[in-house]
């Protein structure tokens, strides 16, 4: 069982940056693959990025692409997601997940509740 808490969202102006955090419980946290999806208001949600179980290879989707860095301490058990250059389309619910596997697309296992991060113009 892995528990996922995300902190970090927030009221942020277009061109500014945020990092969302994910603290994640149990032992086996570096046995998953890490992620975050989005969900904007009306719309499904959306992956954004992953990483692998040792954080050295990352996926991004092309929305977000050269803006967003994904990032994980093991040690702490800690995800990070660094999000700069925000633009109003960025206004969503973020969602911490883990995923057992590693893929292009993550199939989560775990969700965390998820931080309202809100771009303004």
């Amino acid at each position: 069982q892995v528990q996922l808490v995300e902190s970090g969202g927030g009221l942020v102006q277009a061109g500014g940056s945020l990092r969302l955090s994910c603290a994640a419980s149990g032992r086996t946290f570096s046995r998953y693959a890490m992620g975050w999806f989005r969900q904007a208001p009306g719309m499904e949600r959306e992956f954004v990025a992953s990483i692998s179980w040792t954080g050295g290879s990352s996926v991004y989707a092309d929305s977000v692409k050269g803006r967003f860095t994904i990032s994980r301490d093991n040690a702490k058990n800690m995800v990070y997601l660094q999000m700069n250059s925000l633009k109003l389309e960025d206004t969503a619910v973020y969602y911490c997940i883990a995923d057992l596997l590693y893929r292009q697309r993550p199939v989560p296992n775990y969700w965390g509740q998820g931080t309202q991060v809100t771009v303004s113009s």
